[in-house]
């Protein structure tokens, strides 16, 4: 895979690989999978590579990048690394301790993409609309 020619420039002029790794695996897979395979993963060329907290891998994945990067496959920065804010910490003040505390479990210094995994929030009581239909387009 030659990860240089398939990739997107954003509107900030970064570029993001247009095939990306998922971590996500079921509870019964056990948790050091997402370490072998993430590691190879990147081994054969992903340099994007997609998890979140809810996947609850984030400690493996992020030894594998860090293990690419001592062993010289990779630098951080030819890692593109997307994360995901998870429904229950949609209010505003929950979400810097969510991304810090990915940040923490991955021991990373940053992700390059952060996304709001699921446009509804878990509570129905805390007032907060992530994403609301226009309602010229309610049919």
């Amino acid at each position: 895979m030659d990860s240089k020619h398939q990739r997107v420039k954003l509107n900030d002029g970064h570029f993001m690989p247009v095939l990306g790794f998922g971590t996500y695996a079921p509870a019964e897979v056990p948790k050091d999978t997402a370490l072998e395979a993430t590691k190879l993963a990147i081994e054969v060329g992903f340099r994007h590579v997609d998890c979140a907290h809810i996947y609850n891998n984030e400690e493996q994945v992020g030894l594998a990048i860090r293990s690419k990067i001592a062993d010289g496959t990779v630098k951080r920065e030819d890692i593109f690394y997307t994360s995901k804010l998870w429904c229950n910490s949609h209010r505003p003040e929950l979400v810097r301790p969510a991304l810090e505390r990915s940040l923490k479990n991955l021991q990373l210094d940053y992700v390059d993409l952060y996304l709001i995994h699921f446009p509804v929030s878990l509570k129905e009581d805390i007032g907060i609309i992530t994403w609301k239909k226009s309602p010229k387009h309610n049919s």
